[in-house]
């Protein structure tokens, strides 16, 4: 009786007109959103005088797979500095169909992805499942990553010392991981850092085993630590994306003169700009199809 009662309701003039101007309205906060994206990359390519050096990144942000226009960045570094091997170790992959290394492997590189989400390895193992050859060249593994135990993970992983690409996106510990990887040397490190604190400043999220992030802004790391961090280990801060998420990293040996200098905090910090994180095109899908050219 319910059921049919709210098929009736469904149908009712009244309601079915609020549902189309539900949907309508929905449509045109999506067409606003993908407008304020596109104002800001303008902003960007056009009259601040700050993004107008040709080295800089910015620009160059685009989104076949990840979130936040990190593929279009990520290509350009490697147009730059040129690839190797064609390897990556992506850790905080989510369900892998959304992240920063999934349209590598649809260019054909190989690597390894971790997640500590068992549902969500279990759905990327489901897709490799009927992807033979993409299995074949990428591994999923999950697992909960700690300084304690990364250096561990990598070795029975058989991750070499240097892969052409390192994503790190854990929330909470992403700095005190990369603290604990001082010998994985990867050419270009893509690591998540936390906008909310101004470029000049010194920030690290206390370490404290076990503890999950509570969702608020007090998670990760600054910039400005992260900066510091990358000297340490030997590299170059040459660029944030525009939503104030990932910043990334180059080894010093390949930078040359191929990015904008300084390279601090102050100078490739970008602000929390959340309100731009939007997905223009279709939903996002497995980077496994094979091309068929039959």
């Amino acid at each position: 009786m319910i059921a049919q009662l709210k098929k009736i309701y469904a149908r009712l003039p009244v309601i079915r007109e609020l549902n189309r101007m539900e949907y309508h309205a929905a449509c045109a906060l999506k067409l606003q959103e993908v407008a304020s994206v596109i104002q800001a990359f303008e902003a960007l390519k056009g009259g601040d005088e700050r993004y107008r050096d040709p080295r800089r990144l910015l620009k160059h942000g685009a989104q076949y797979w990840s979130q936040n226009y990190e593929d279009g960045m990520i290509t350009e570094i490697f147009r730059r500095i040129g690839v190797k091997a064609k390897t990556f170790l992506e850790i905080g992959v989510g369900d892998g169909r959304e992240n920063n290394t999934a349209a590598l492997v649809a260019l054909g590189w190989s690597g390894w992805w971790v997640d500590g989400d068992k549902t969500a390895c279990d759905k990327i193992g489901a897709k490799l499942r009927e992807a033979p050859a993409a299995a074949a060249r990428l591994k999923v593994r999950q697992a909960f990553v700690s300084p304690e135990k990364i250096a561990g993970l990598l070795a029975e992983l058989g991750v070499p010392a240097e892969v052409d690409l390192f994503s790190l996106d854990i929330d909470l510990d992403t700095y005190h991981v990369w603290a604990a990887l001082k010998q994985f040397k990867p050419r270009v490190v893509v690591v998540e850092y936390n906008a909310a604190f101004p470029p000049e400043q010194m920030w690290v999220h206390p370490y404290l085993p076990g503890q999950l992030w509570d969702g608020t802004q007090t998670y990760g790391a600054s910039l400005k630590a992260f900066e510091r961090l990358g000297a340490e280990f030997g590299y170059s801060l040459v660029g944030c994306d525009i939503i104030g998420i990932n910043a990334f990293f180059v080894r010093n040996d390949l930078v040359a003169d191929k990015f904008a200098a300084p390279f601090t905090a102050e100078n490739h910090h970008e602000p929390q700009r959340y309100h731009l994180v939007s997905r223009t095109g279709h939903p996002p899908a497995y980077p496994f199809a094979e091309a068929r050219l039959d």
